[in-house]
């Protein structure tokens, strides 16, 4: 996965959610989510932390805190811009074609740079559908974006769902779309809301 391929498709997956993320109002956050077990608040907290700071600190070769790992990024009302300014700041560190050679470590094992982007991307995708269909808003990305998202979620599917990150897959109509297909295959359920989980 290079540059070329991958970044279009992280920015535009970025902005999106960065999008949702400012429509979440307070009173959202105690609110249900596909996620089982996670409420909104936790969602957002999951998503700032590992999709905007953990982006950056791929991209720099750091480990996340313990700082960032056990804070409530919830607590701060300005939250969501917060989140679009990290996020910004991750891209600008993405955008440099250096950090897209070589490795990254995890800590417990390596993976190059290219597919780490290409997991958070699908991890901005999904959550973002995720926070979208949680407070009632519409998720939107491109085709091409949804066709790469359900090409990284078909290779790692299998993977997240060892450790529990993907429920068992969902069956998907034959009219789904590309990106209806990756959510099924993460395990969520296209056609749930807040309000009627199937």
């Amino acid at each position: 996965m290079d540059k070329d391929t991958v970044y279009p498709y992280l920015s535009e997956c970025a902005a999106e959610t960065a999008r949702l993320a400012r429509g979440v109002g307070a009173g959202a956050l105690t609110g249900p989510t596909p996620c089982t077990g996670w409420d909104v608040a936790a969602l957002v907290n999951h998503l700032v932390l590992y999709t905007s700071h953990g982006l950056e600190h791929r991209a720099l070769r750091k480990q996340l805190p313990e700082e960032l790992t056990g804070r409530d990024f919830t607590a701060d009302g300005d939250w969501a811009q917060g989140y679009a300014e990290q996020l910004d700041r991750a891209l600008s560190a993405w955008s440099d074609p250096a950090v897209w050679a070589g490795e990254v470590d995890l800590g417990f094992t390596g993976m190059p740079a290219g597919e780490i982007a290409s997991l958070i991307t699908k991890e901005l995708a999904v959550h973002g559908w995720d926070l979208a269909r949680a407070t009632g808003q519409e998720h939107r990305i491109s085709d091409a974006a949804g066709a790469f998202v359900l090409a990284v979620v078909d290779a790692h599917a299998e993977v997240y769902r060892q450790y529990d990150g993907f429920a068992a897959p969902v069956a998907a109509p034959p009219s789904a779309t590309a990106f209806e297909r990756a959510l099924a295959a993460a395990g969520r359920d296209p056609r749930w809301s807040a309000h009627v989980t199937a």
